[in-house]
């Protein structure tokens, strides 16, 4: 594949050449003077513009009181370019399409409109989504001698591990428990045919959310009637191996053995936790010999594995120095084609996490409620800039000063080269330090050639700050760059012209409607200065079928509907820009007046 896409951007590199040796002007000066207009910061490339990601994001779905759709947190998925969206999982406890929210009385099945319009978000606004269906029921799976024949979903309060009587942590183990789950599998990738094309089965079932303790022989069984009755349902859905809490290799290779359903499995999933660690000894010493690898050399021989088999990091997190670790996290797996998925956007601070994850604060009922932490700004950046990459490995990367670097910064010495889907080419390098909160990397100075690229005009860019500043190549080569900096967080060396997507204009957000009689007042927020117009959505009663009732001026923030028909009608807005429409805001909606 990207062996071709090499042969297009020969051409580039050609002229490049031709017009370093056509010049008496020296290549230094050459590279000075570009060719195109600098952006100073990385443009934001939203989801709706990306076909495939290095990063994902871990989200739990929006509920009132303490994750209310109508603030200003949902909508930054789309603008942040996250393309991955994993959900399912309401903190340690279950989330509004798990088993305890869909089947509340045997045999009925149900899910609110709002649940759909959630979903409907996450796809209309260009995102793919992992959808994890779990937990246990205790209509089903309690080991209760009484089992009650309805139930009332789990609070977000809940954690593992909960032996409770009738804690939705107790899975399914016989075969009319499963049977009873497989019902729920099915009547939800039925529901969702054609939105959701990943399943995962469980979260963490090598841990703590599998009463009373993990069993491999156990979640095998439950694997294997899952596998079919999601590909049966829906042939085009791909099941997820779900995620484990550790990459270790017994309990997958056990619950394989005992599946003997390997042939099923689209994507294998797994956890990483470091610590402080830095995220790129997942692999060489964080977790010992459980590493990732290992774990994916595993799978790979084990018989009858799919041989395109995916693996997915979906979940990753650690305490500090985020701005640093996650974009060298989701790089250093990129290189690999493995997506990871951040944990988490956002937290529900009811839970006995509070407001100790995330990537945007919760609410904590100060300034800073909803508003995003340092790291939110690199991950825009990381997405941005890597967005449809993959790596490329016949470019050649040297530096002059490897062993001297590694050894003062007591560090690895990373370097990567991914080519865009127009064939640009960037090259991604770091040093992995074990960096700490609050204090500054001195940065160490390399000579870098790189060959085989295409880059005639290298810019810098700094992932962390979203600075973008020229280079110069060496005097009398077109490939060396001398006194390149070398930092403890992303910087990427690409050519000028590589900023060629659309920036489309921040989603409006915080949008709220008030009725009076049968009219409604919608007000919104509006983010950005790429704002040219607001659009006005409307649909009714839940039928799919929105119409665009107003364009109004950029600085709009409010709307007075007077048609409002019978039952149900829901509003939502965009901005629109010279360079196309935002993601669309949060939904309201607005019963019939008495």
């Amino acid at each position: 594949m990207y062996t071709s896409l090499y042969f297009v951007s020969r051409p580039r590199f050609l002229i490049c050449l031709l017009l370093l040796l056509a010049t008496t002007i020296p290549a230094s000066a050459v590279a000075q003077v570009g060719s195109t207009a600098l952006p100073a910061q990385i443009p934001p490339r939203r989801s709706s513009l990306i076909r495939d990601g290095l990063g994902g994001v871990n989200t739990s779905l929006p509920r009132p009181p303490y994750l209310p759709w109508n603030r200003w947190w949902w909508t930054r998925i789309f603008d942040a370019g996250f393309k991955w969206v994993r959900i399912g999982q309401y903190e340690d406890s279950s989330d509004q399409t798990s088993w305890d929210w869909v089947e509340r009385e045997r045999g009925h099945f149900a899910i609110s409109p709002r649940v759909d319009e959630f979903v409907n978000s996450l796809v209309d606004n260009g995102t793919t989504i992992e959808l994890q269906l779990l937990y246990g029921n205790p209509m089903y799976t309690a080991p209760a001698g009484v089992l009650p024949n309805s139930i009332v979903p789990a609070p977000a309060t809940v954690h593992n591990p909960d032996h409770s009587l009738y804690s939705i942590f107790w899975p399914p183990k016989t075969a009319p428990q499963i049977d009873a789950f497989i019902k729920y599998t099915e009547w939800m990738v039925n529901h969702f045919r054609g939105r959701i094309h990943y399943y995962s089965l469980w979260n963490e079932e090598n841990g703590g959310y599998w009463d009373p303790r993990p069993n491999p022989k156990e979640y095998g069984r439950l694997l294997k009637a899952f596998i079919p009755a999601v590909h049966h349902t829906d042939p085009s859905a791909k099941v997820v191996f779900g995620g484990l809490s550790h990459p270790g290799t017994d309990f997958p290779k056990e619950a394989l053995e005992g599946c003997q359903c390997a042939s099923g499995i689209d994507v294998f999933a797994y956890h990483t936790y470091p610590g402080n660690k830095p995220p790129e000894s997942v692999d060489s010493g964080a977790f010992g010999v459980n590493s990732p690898k290992a774990l994916r050399k595993m799978v790979r021989s084990f018989p009858g594995i799919r041989p395109d088999i995916q693996f997915w990091d979906d979940e990753y997190s650690q305490p500090s120095v985020q701005a640093k670790y996650f974009p060298r996290m989701l790089v250093y797996n990129g290189a690999s084609n493995i997506p990871t998925f951040i944990w988490e956007l956002i937290n529900d601070t009811s839970s006995d996490e509070g407001d100790d994850y995330g990537i945007i604060h919760g609410m904590m009922y100060h300034a800073s409620d909803f508003e995003p932490r340092p790291v939110f700004g690199p991950l825009q950046n990381t997405n941005a800039v890597f967005a449809d990459t993959k790596r490329d490995r016949s470019i050649e990367i040297s530096v002059s000063n490897k062993v001297e670097m590694e050894r003062a910064a007591d560090a690895p010495f990373f370097a990567y080269a991914f080519r865009s889907r127009q064939g640009k080419v960037i090259v991604a390098y770091w040093l992995g330090a074990a960096s700490k909160p609050g204090v500054s990397f001195a940065p160490r100075y390399t000579t870098m050639k790189l060959r085989k690229t295409g880059i005639c005009h290298p810019v810098l860019i700094n992932i962390d700050s979203g600075k973008i500043s020229r280079l110069r190549w060496a005097h009398g080569t077109s490939d060396t760059i001398d006194k390149l900096p070398v930092l403890d967080s992303v910087l990427v060396v690409a050519d000028e012209s590589y900023f060629d997507w659309p920036v489309l204009p921040e989603t409006p957000s915080s949008l709220r409607a008030a009725a009076s009689g049968r009219s409604v007042r919608l007000t919104w927020a509006v983010h950005g200065e790429e704002v040219a117009h607001i659009a006005v959505e409307r649909e009714y009663g839940y039928s799919g079928r929105w119409e665009r009732i107003a364009t109004l001026p950029a600085n709009a923030t409010a709307y007075v509907d007077t048609e409002q028909a019978k039952g149900i009608t829901s509003y939502r807005v965009r901005a629109l820009s010279k360079s196309g429409e935002s993601a669309y805001s949060n939904i309201v909606n607005v019963s019939e007046p008495n």
